[in-house]
């Protein structure tokens, strides 16, 4: 089933074109990556879904609902990438606060409140937001924007700025509300996506250059590349001269496109010759090479 479908989406500011065409579809209970470079349309596209940027043509539907300009849709939870919270409270505070004037009853928004700072690991904070650090703040927000049980979680770019045990904590922590809702979430972390997603969408001057399940789209593009990695560094130079068209891939490893033969001829060539080899396994392609192949990038 899908959870949010985008057909034929436009946008200009000015003269420049943001969104041209762009349709996009996301499953139910999916983590879908999406996926550009700076300046590609991901934010635009995410604040036409909230309805906080009017669209000039195109139809956005949520749960089967289109989206209006100007309503807030109570089904669509939101991350910004820098969210902002009020420094003097404290996340329990904050959270309680947020859902009374969601209109949450009082003994309903404690339990959920409870239950999400359980979820994102601040129970046990008592300091100010003001002290949070930036990872500690992305949880809040994760927290706050789960508060009323959201269809659809969009999160931009919510690990551009943390460290590395900071975006592992978010990346776990979107994993794990994917059981009760739908993740859209845009980078430009390739890492990321390869982690947790299971849907994608490459973006690119405002339209989706390939989009679909990541399996699906790394076994369309996947090609009969392999490693070799030998144990000296003479014998990666005999396989060298003898094999010209594999590429130098590290210290001790080279890349070659198997073109019919060239994977028997080279394992025949170094068992001739008594070459160990410590390493042969096929090459899975990278979503970094993808994006630059399908963006032209």
């Amino acid at each position: 089933m899908e959870m949010l479908r985008i057909t034929g989406l436009h946008k200009r500011f000015g003269d420049k074109t943001v969104l041209d065409g762009l349709d996009l579809t996301v499953p139910e209970h999916s983590i879908f990556g999406f996926v550009g470079k700076n300046g590609a349309g991901k934010t635009t596209t995410m604040k036409t879904v909230l309805g906080l940027v009017k669209a000039d043509a195109g139809r956005i539907l949520v749960d089967g609902t289109p989206v209006t300009y100007g309503t807030t849709e109570p089904s669509i939870g939101y991350l910004p990438d820098v969210p902002a919270f009020y420094p003097f409270m404290t996340a329990r505070e904050y959270l309680l606060f947020c859902g009374g004037i969601s209109g949450m009853a009082k003994a309903e928004r404690e339990s959920r409140c409870e239950e999400l700072l359980a979820l994102v690991g601040l129970s046990e904070e008592g300091h100010r937001i003001q002290g949070f650090s930036r990872g500690m703040k992305q949880r809040l927000g994760i927290a706050q924007a789960l508060l009323n049980r959201p269809k659809l979680l969009i999160c931009d770019e919510p690990t551009s700025a943390l460290d590395p045990l900071g975006r592992k904590e978010i990346l776990d922590l979107l994993l794990t509300v994917r059981a009760e809702t739908t993740v859209l979430f845009s980078t430009h972390i390739l890492s990321d996506v390869e982690r947790v997603c299971t849907d994608v969408a490459f973006l690119d001057n405002g339209t989706a250059r390939i989009q679909g399940r990541l399996a699906d789209i790394k076994a369309q593009y996947r090609r009969e590349e392999y490693i070799v990695e030998t144990e000296k560094a003479e014998d990666l130079q005999i396989l060298r001269q003898a094999f010209p068209a594999a590429q130098v891939a590290g210290p001790l490893q080279l890349t070659f496109v198997d073109r019919g033969s060239t994977l028997f001829d080279l394992l025949r060539f170094a068992a001739d010759r008594r070459i160990p080899l410590v390493r042969l396994e096929r090459a899975e392609p990278s979503l970094e090479k993808l994006f630059m192949e399908v963006t032209g990038s």
